[in-house]
């Protein structure tokens, strides 16, 4: 396989001298793996940390800064960061009103920042912690005890980031981040296989002709295996599959924020025509879809395929998503 890599050893670290070279306004420290606004500690907010396993850009790293999150652990390639990243940079943002974990839901990631938030409330560091869990396509898998974190990670980031820079207190921010999970459904769809740079070839045997239905981000399973199909008829299951599970999230007939996501080496041209689909699925059910995403922000490295995330969003939701944010992967309003 060919990557533009120098050697598995050191994609993550070159990857993040890129980031800081790129980005001024984040402090990134190659060596120890955090990535920081510069002004997380300005205002007295609230601070938001996350992070997991590198290959999923431009998630973790790319959404900090103004409105979304203020830091970021990256762990190596689909792997953990460890607890000492995570108490690193919550120590570099706490600025008195105490830090918000957000977690995927993955088992080392999930124990990981459990360790971490016992120990920051050791250095008397106040600690929320909310857990993302937002897959429909399974309830367990070899990476998680129940759903998945995935495409919901970028709604739940958005909109805590945006309640925590208005100084919203922490009991607050985590309350809205919860909701926000809770009112998340995703399913994804693998067309072909990632490599991950330490392997340099597929890291699971997808046969030409078939595709994988309810794929996580790492690549494990879904539900099942079929032949190939149009994307209308991919559509279709993904938005069925999501609205199946969304049926009792309140409010039942409110508006939705769409995340038409690609996974990684899936083109614009074909994730937009995708959205046609799920646009057009969505409106044939009644569904009002408020605000749309379409690009690609929760990948698995080069994965062809995409995932279909859907939030049913109240008002203050709504207001939270529509105000400014400025990152290197998300910016708006300002």
């Amino acid at each position: 396989m060919k990557m533009l890599i120098n050697s598995p050893q050191t994609v993550v670290a070159d990857a993040l001298r890129g980031v800081a070279a790129a980005h001024p306004q984040l402090d990134v420290d190659v060596e120890r793996r955090v990535v920081v606004r510069r002004d997380a500690r300005e205002g007295g907010r609230v601070g938001l940390v996350s992070g997991g396993g590198s290959g999923h850009e431009p998630l973790h790293a790319g959404f900090v800064g103004y409105g979304m999150l203020s830091a970021a652990c990256p762990g190596e390639v689909f792997t953990s960061p460890v607890p000492e990243q995570m108490l690193r940079a919550a120590s570099a943002v706490e600025a008195g009103q105490g830090v918000l974990f957000v977690v995927k839901n993955y088992t080392g990631d999930v124990l990981n920042f459990q360790i971490a938030a016992e120990l920051a409330e050791e250095d008397g560091v106040r600690v929320e912690r909310v857990l993302v869990d937002d897959d429909v396509a399974v309830t367990d898998s070899l990476y998680t005890a129940g759903r998945r974190g995935t495409g919901a990670t970028l709604f739940v980031e958005k909109i805590a980031g945006a309640a925590a820079e208005e100084g919203a207190p922490l009991e607050q921010v985590a309350a809205i981040a919860r909701r926000v999970n809770e009112s998340s459904r995703s399913f994804g769809v693998a067309l072909s296989a990632c490599t991950t740079p330490a392997k340099g070839g597929p890291t699971f045997d997808l046969p030409d002709g078939e595709m994988e239905l309810g794929v996580g981000i790492h690549g494990e399973p879904g539900r099942e295996r079929r032949a190939m199909m149009p994307a209308r008829a991919i559509a279709e299951v993904a938005v069925g599959a999501v609205l199946e599970e969304l049926v009792e999230v309140a409010p039942a007939d409110g508006p939705v924020l769409a995340l038409v996501n690609g996974m990684g080496a899936t083109p614009l041209l074909e994730l937009y025509g995708f959205h046609a689909e799920v646009a057009g699925l969505l409106e044939a059910r009644g569904v009002h879809v408020a605000r749309t995403l379409v690009g690609n922000y929760v990948t698995s490295l080069d994965m062809a395929g995409c995932s279909v995330t859907l939030c049913r969003a109240d008002a203050e939701m709504l207001r939270l998503w529509d105000a400014p944010v400025q990152t290197a992967a998300l910016r708006w309003g300002r």
